[in-house]
């Protein structure tokens, strides 16, 4: 399993979560902030810090939000980044998901 950023994050980007992420698993985009699946250990550290309660285990994404799983892994094969192995190395990008990006500001 492994935990998904929805709609609440974005134009947010707190980062309170990457901060307790212990894999850097949690990589910032231009709108919001993005966690590879295939890196997240499924700690759980970063729910709990997440103001404005963004980050869920993808077995409890609200219904309304389920299209973020999908999101956060396809941002990555998006952007050429695949699983670098952390979000220290590649830095902040100014590049979204395509929904993120047509996202209706609030």
């Amino acid at each position: 399993m492994t935990f998904v950023i929805a709609e609440p994050c974005i134009d947010v980007k707190d980062r309170a979560c990457v901060d307790e992420c212990p894999v850097d698993c949690i990589y910032e985009g231009g709108r919001m902030l993005y966690i590879q699946p295939d890196e997240c250990i499924d700690c759980a550290a970063c729910e709990p810090v997440c103001p404005v309660d963004a980050i869920f285990a993808e077995d409890e994404v609200p219904a309304e939000w389920k299209s973020f799983q999908a999101i956060n892994a396809e941002w990555f094969d998006q952007t050429g980044l695949g699983s670098p192995g952390g979000a220290v190395q590649v830095g902040a990008r100014t590049d979204d998901h395509p929904t993120v990006a047509g996202w209706e500001a609030a």
